[in-house]
C-alpha cells in the first residue's frame, strides 16, 4: 500500500510539532525547504526534508509532483504564515484542502489588513503607511508620539519596535530601510499608535475560538514575550466581546478556514485588535492549549489538511502557563545551572534551553532572544504561577559581556532574568 505523506512548506518553532503528529496520525512528513540545514533537528529525529526552491511556485509543483509518484500525498501545510498561502495554492493545484490563498496573502500584507479592517468598522490602532524616511516621520507627528514602527510584511516582531520620541524613529528608520532589516517584499514601513492595555490573543481553528491566551513582554522598547497563560483571566464580558470581534476579523479577512491567531489589547474602549495571523500562535501557545483543554491544535490542523475529521471538545480544564528565559545582556553564556532541579517540581511540565555554554548570546529583540523557556499546570491559577515561578527561581546563569574596543574582558556577572513588563 502507498504510504500517505504529509508535506510541509518551510516552517519554525513548530515545524517539529508538526512533523511529531503527522506521525502520530501515521503519515510521513516530508518537509520542503530552501535551506536543509536549517532544520538539521529535524534530520535528527529521521524526518526527510528535501531542498526545493521554496518561493517558486513552480518548483514546488514540480517536486511535489515528483514526491506523488512514492506517496499518496494526503495533505500540503505550512507551519509559518509567509508560506500558508503557498500551501493553499499548492492544494488548491493538487485538488486538497486548504485555505484561500488570496485571503492569506491579504492578511499577511498588514496595510492590506489594516485597511479592511478599518472598512469594516473592526477596533483598531491608528497606522500610516511610508516608504521612506521623510514620510516615517511625517506619519509619527501625526498619529502622535510614542509610535511603533514595524515592516508591513513580516512575523515573529521581527523589526518591530516601539519609539519614544523622533530620534528614536529616525534611528530604526535607517535600520530598517539600511540594508540590516531582510525584506521578503518590498520596503514599506507600518507606523501604527501606540496602544495601551493588557495583551490577549485568541486562539481559533476553523471559525471556533478554542479560548484566549494572556501574554506580557520583556522590557521596551521590543516586544519579546516574557510570560504566556492559557486561558486568560477574563470576565464572560470580556471574553465574549472578544470572540465577537474575532469572528467579525474572520468575515472582513475571508478566513475561517484553519488556523487563525488574533491578537488584541484590552483598552477603555474594549479590544482593539493589533494584528490577524493566519496560522496557530507561535511559542509555547499550541502546548499549552493542549495542557489546559486537552485539544492538539497542531493535530487538528493536520486532520483537516487532509480531509480528515477534526475534534476541539476539551478533554479537562486546567490553567497551563510558561516563562521564557530572555537574557538581559549580550555576551558568552559562561554556564547555566537549576534546569533539572526546576523540572523535578512537581507541576513543571517541561524545562527546554536552546543554548549550551560558551554559546555567544546577541539579542536582536524578537523571538528570537529567548535561551529556553519553563512550562506548568495545575488545576488553579494561582498554583500554576506558584509553581512556575518556583521553578523560574531555581535556575540562573552568567553571561560575560563582549569587551569594549581596547578593553579587555570582563568578569562574569551572575544574574537572573530580570521581570518584564506589559506592552
Amino acid at each position: 500500500m502507498t504510504r500517505r505523506a504529509l508535506i510541509l512548506v518551510e516552517g519554525a518553532s513548530n515545524m517539529l510539532l508538526y512533523a511529531q503528529a503527522a506521525q502520530r496520525l501515521d503519515l510521513h512528513p516530508i518537509a520542503l525547504a530552501a535551506d536543509p540545514a536549517r532544520y538539521d533537528y529535524l534530520a535528527a529525529e529521521g524526518i526527510e526534508v528535501v531542498r526545493v526552491d521554496t518561493d517558486n511556485l513552480d518548483a514546488l509543483i514540480g517536486e511535489c509532483s515528483r514526491l506523488s509518484t512514492t506517496y499518496d500525498i494526503a495533505g500540503i501545510t505550512s507551519a509559518v504564515e509567509s508560506f500558508y498561502g503557498t500551501a493553499g495554492k499548492l492544494s488548491r493545484y493538487f485538488e486538497l484542502p486548504g485555505p484561500n490563498p488570496e485571503s492569506i496573502a491579504r492578511c499577511c500584507d498588514k496595510f492590506t489588513q489594516r485597511q479592511l479592517l478599518a472598512e469594516a468598522g473592526v477596533p483598531i490602532p491608528a497606522y500610516r503607511l511610508a516608504a521612506n524616511a521623510s514620510a516615517v516621520e511625517s506619519a509619527a507627528a501625526e498619529i502622535g508620539l510614542p509610535v511603533i514602527l514595524k515592516p508591513a510584511v513580516g512575523s515573529g516582531s521581527i523589526g518591530v519596535r516601539l519609539c519614544g520620541n523622533l530620534d528614536e524613529v529616525a534611528e530604526h528608520t535607517a535600520y530598517l530601510l539600511g540594508g540590516k532589516h531582510i525584506w521578503r517584499s518590498l520596503p514599506r514601513i507600518l507606523v501604527e499608535e501606540f496602544v495601551q492595555g493588557p495583551y490577549c490573543c485568541a486562539d481559533i481553528m476553523g471559525k471556533e475560538v478554542i479560548g484566549v491566551t494572556a501574554a506580557d513582554f520583556e522590557c521596551p522598547p521590543h516586544f519579546v514575550f516574557r510570560e504566556l497563560t492559557f486561558p486568560a483571566p477574563l470576565t464572560d464580558n470580556e471574553h465574549k466581546r472578544i470572540i465577537n470581534v474575532s469572528l467579525s476579523c474572520l468575515r472582513t479577512l475571508g478566513l475561517g478556514w484553519g488556523p487563525t491567531n488574533i491578537e488584541f489589547r484590552w483598552t477603555k474602549r474594549g479590544p482593539v485588535v493589533i494584528e490577524v495571523n493566519p496560522r496557530l500562535a507561535g511559542g509555547r501557545v499550541p502546548q499549552l492549549v493542549q495542557l489546559a483543554y486537552g485539544i492538539d491544535l497542531v493535530t487538528e490542523h493536520i486532520k483537516l489538511a487532509t480531509g480528515d475529521e477534526w475534534d476541539l471538545r476539551r478533554r479537562h480544564s486546567r490553567i497551563a502557563a510558561a516563562r521564557k528565559l530572555v537574557p538581559d545582556r549580550d555576551g558568552i553564556l559562561d554556564w547555566i545551572d537549576g534546569y533539572s532541579r526546576a523540572a523535578a517540581i512537581s507541576g513543571v511540565v517541561d524545562v527546554k534551553l536552546y543554548v549550551e555554554p560558551k554559546t555567544p548570546i546577541v539579542r536582536k529583540g524578537d523571538y528570537r532572544d529567548s535561551i529556553g523557556y519553563v512550562t506548568a499546570a495545575s488545576p488553579s491559577r494561582a498554583q500554576t504561577e506558584t509553581i512556575l515561578q518556583r521553578a523560574i527561581d531555581l535556575i540562573s546563569w552568567s553571561i560575560t559581556p563582549f569587551p569594549a574596543l581596547g578593553e579587555q574582558e570582563q568578569s562574569p556577572a551572575p544574574h537572573l532574568p530580570a521581570p518584564g513588563r506589559g506592552r
